[in-house]
């Protein structure tokens, strides 16, 4: 599955972001999706994910009730709406794509990646 990956930008710490991950290539409905993120001099950390279902979503401690990720597959779409936005949000953001569950995503060994989309939040 290809993924792409947009929606980053300038904001001001409180401020929100909506990301979007636009999939193709494969049957959507058949992958469970994950969003992670790669800070300056840091490693790629992961973010959220959700199965294929949508009815099941897991989050790093650090965005729990901030960050909700969300999936429409009508329109082949993963999003990760970011609130209460953090300077320690800033990173790169990366989506990312498995047909193996969540738990691959959790440990960061998905099928495929997208390109990452970058997110800078002011203090």
């Amino acid at each position: 599955v290809q993924l792409q990956a947009s929606g980053g930008g300038l904001v001001q710490a409180g401020g929100s972001l909506r990301l979007s991950c636009a999939a193709s290539g494969r049957t959507f409905s058949n992958y469970a999706m994950g969003w992670f993120r790669q800070a300056p001099g840091k490693e790629r950390e992961f973010v959220a994910a959700i199965d294929w279902s949508g009815g099941i979503t897991y989050y790093t401690d650090s965005v729990k009730g901030r960050f909700t990720i969300s999936r429409d597959d009508p329109q082949n779409t993963v999003y990760l709406q970011m609130n209460s936005l953090k300077p320690e949000d800033t990173a790169i953001y990366y989506c990312a794509a498995t047909t193996r569950g969540t738990r691959e995503l959790r440990v960061g060994t998905p099928d495929s990646w997208g390109q990452g989309t970058l997110v800078t939040v002011s203090s």
